[in-house]
């Protein structure tokens, strides 16, 4: 039997991010990536907002556990403190108690203020003696971006702070908007190159590429961006221990998920989402499920973002054991019962 070569670790091991709004295409952009034998790697934190996850069973690993990927590549979900699973990931590279990997690569909640994950990385005493910031890649809707940066200040924080812009979308956008989007995104951040998702040549390992992130290079108002949030590590109290609701995002923005053992009826289901989003849109800032279909072996993944439902996708097979559907909303100002009743009374025929 031929000597298995071993793959060599990294002095500091590069950290990419990977950020965009809510439903701009992360996940899909990392699933295009880590199918790239150039990542193959590399290890991946899924960072989601709420309690229920799916994102890495929307990368369709092999099972539940810190496994590789079918691309060679190692996946895990992380819902606590980013600095402590990092760590966890650094020990158990260590021990071998995990294949090695030479980057990192961050995908992080659509509603999260990149700020703090790239500070945590340059910050932290532990963690800069082994890892470094590498390059930052943001997603930006093309059908939504142009709301979502006047309205999400975290959208546009995202955006100033890329070294690189993938625009998604642009295929059911319209041009004129599409093009008053890039302007914008010229405007806010001039030096980041722009690229468009359709684009068939793009080249994973390129995106990531072999670069530092470099603060002096962005933005007169990213570096205050920086300065402020250095600066409220600095004094941030370590030891507290009130507890945060993982299911909630200021006042108003709230995830919550549907989780159902029977499979559903498809054609009541889209019927259903289409009503809701056209009727709540605005509101629905994300929906994003997993779906046990009534005569189908396989499950079906759906994503909508505000009024837009995008084709259904035909998974090849489940995930893991869990074989309910499980369909996680993010709403800004909704009440999580009501929908729960008019899925009961539409979907599942059942009195709300």
């Amino acid at each position: 039997m031929a000597d298995v070569p071993v793959r060599s670790i990294p002095d500091f091991t590069p950290v990419n991010l990977i950020t965009g709004f809510l439903g701009s295409g992360k996940t899909t952009l990392l699933k295009r990536m880590l199918q790239s034998p150039l990542l193959a790697d590399t290890a991946v934190l899924i960072n989601e907002f709420g309690e229920v996850g799916l994102d890495h069973d929307l990368l369709e690993r092999i099972d539940d556990n810190m496994v590789l990927l079918q691309s060679g590549c190692l996946c895990c979900t992380i819902r606590g403190e980013l600095s402590a699973a990092i760590r966890d990931l650094h020990d158990r590279r260590g021990r071998g108690a995990i294949p090695p990997f030479k980057r990192l690569v961050i995908e992080s909640t659509g509603l999260a203020d990149p700020l703090p994950i790239l500070t945590t990385v340059t910050a932290d005493p532990v963690l800069r003696h082994h890892f470094r910031l590498g390059l930052v890649i943001t997603t930006v809707d093309a059908v939504n971006g142009m709301g979502q940066l006047g309205r999400q200040p975290e959208s546009l924080k995202q955006a100033a702070v890329a070294d690189r812009i993938i625009l998604t979308k642009t295929d059911i956008a319209d041009a004129p908007p599409t093009a008053m989007l890039i302007a914008r995104l010229r405007r806010l951040n001039p030096l980041a190159p722009l690229h468009l998702s359709t684009d068939e040549s793009l080249d994973p390992a390129a995106l990531l590429g072999h670069d530092l992130y470099d603060v002096e290079s962005k933005s007169m108002e990213v570096r205050r961006w920086f300065e402020a949030e250095l600066t409220a590590l600095q004094h941030a109290d370590h030891d507290h221990r009130h507890k945060h609701d993982a299911n909630r995002h200021g006042a108003d923005i709230e995830a919550f998920a549907l989780t159902f053992e029977r499979p559903i009826d498809w054609t009541a289901f889209g019927l259903w989402l289409s009503m809701l989003l056209n009727r709540h849109g605005e509101n629905i800032l994300r929906v994003k499920g997993i779906l046990a279909i009534e005569g189908e072996a396989a499950p079906v993944a759906v994503h909508g973002v505000q009024h837009l439902v995008h084709p259904p996708i035909h998974m090849a097979r489940w995930p893991g054991a869990d074989r309910r559907t499980r369909i996680v909303f993010i709403c800004k100002g909704l009440d999580p019962a009501a929908i729960r009743r008019s899925f009961a009374a539409f979907v599942l025929k059942t009195p709300a």
